[in-house]
């Protein structure tokens, strides 16, 4: 080779480097487009033909080119991250997937990507939020199982960090989303004092999370006008066990005076209650009746049937993803609250 001359560097498939990551120089040269015009195909920017957006975008796949999240913060303040705080309880049964098929149906079709964040149950919940906060690692978080005074919902709002939770809080308004189960609660009691049912028990949430409050509320609205008798227990909620609850009804309809309906607000409790109604020998729908409130469809695959109201949380996770687009966007105030109210599944 002459001196003073350069080698030119090695082509993989299709022109990319065969060393290296894929950059946006790599597509110009390869389509002979504008880096300009290569940044706006990618981001989809709609004064662009949607030919060479296609034809940019399939290249972008086929060489395996990804943006530099670092260098976009840096040029944009932005991450194009949304982190979802996932908490590990099994109140719901695929709680997680559809929420996360919820929140991904939002995001499609935006510069967005859904990353989990997990929390686990010995750390602090404001923890993973902090950390979040501090290093500037999304542009929004979606997070559940609200408290009255939630420090996350203090941070965020003092941080202006957008967000959006999914349950209501006792602060000052922010953006949620979530289920009437003051209403819930309510039309439960009332389904089961319409079938005679003169006992009725309630198996509450973890008391320190609003939605807990919610539901005692409107059971406690139905007992009072109706006069029954009730039980609220103190040993068991829907963060136990299932086989802590299966066992506590078992125990319980041994016991005087035994309750004969029972409200169960997950389909864990409510499976784990019919459980231990079997277990003690009553029949349901007979002996006694069970009212539930579930979220997965193959509740309905389930015998003895039992009345049930249906939690969409595939929908919530939609809605979620929809309000924090917009409150990234700049809006706020009430427009960005939904209360989800039951209906009979």
């Amino acid at each position: 080779m002459a001196e003073g001359t350069t080698r030119a560097p090695k082509r993989g498939r299709r022109g990319a480097p065969a060393s290296g990551k894929p950059t946006l120089r790599t597509i110009a040269e390869m389509t002979g487009l504008a880096i300009t015009t290569i940044s706006r195909a990618l981001n989809n920017a709609p004064e662009l033909a949607q030919e060479t957006r296609d034809r940019v975008q399939k290249i972008a796949a086929e060489i395996g080119y990804l943006p530099d999240r670092a260098a976009l913060r840096l040029k944009t303040g932005r991450t194009n991250v949304i982190s979802l705080i996932l908490d590990p309880h099994d109140e719901f049964l695929g709680f997680g997937q559809a929420l996360v098929g919820g929140i991904n149906e939002a995001l499609r079709d935006t510069l967005y990507h859904l990353v989990i964040t997990p929390n686990f149950r010995d750390v602090p919940p404001i923890e993973p939020v902090r950390h979040i906060v501090r290093n500037r690692l999304a542009d929004g978080i979606i997070f559940s199982r609200t408290e009255p005074d939630d420090a996350r919902v203090t941070l965020l709002l003092e941080s202006n960090f957008p967000f959006v939770s999914h349950g209501r809080t006792a602060l000052a308004a922010h953006p949620f989303v979530d289920f009437d189960n003051d209403a819930y609660a309510y039309a439960a009691a009332h389904n089961l004092i319409g079938k005679g049912r003169r006992r009725i028990l309630l198996i509450p949430g973890d008391r320190r999370l609003t939605f807990a409050g919610h539901l005692e509320a409107g059971f406690m609205r139905a007992i009072g006008e109706a006069r029954v008798a009730h039980e609220i227990p103190k040993a068991i909620h829907l963060d136990s066990t299932a086989n802590e609850i299966r066992a506590f009804i078992t125990r319980r309809m041994g016991e005087p005076d035994p309750p004969d309906g029972f409200i169960c607000s997950g389909d864990a409790s409510t499976l784990a209650t019919m459980a231990g109604l079997y277990d003690a020998g009553r029949r349901i729908g007979v002996d006694v009746d069970v009212f539930a409130k579930h979220a997965s469809r193959l509740f309905g695959l389930v015998r003895p049937r039992v009345d049930a109201i249906h939690e969409d949380i595939d929908l919530a996770g939609q809605q979620m993803g929809q309000l924090l687009l917009r409150r990234i966007a700049g809006e706020t105030g009430g427009d960005l609250q939904v209360l989800q109210q039951p209906g009979v599944a």
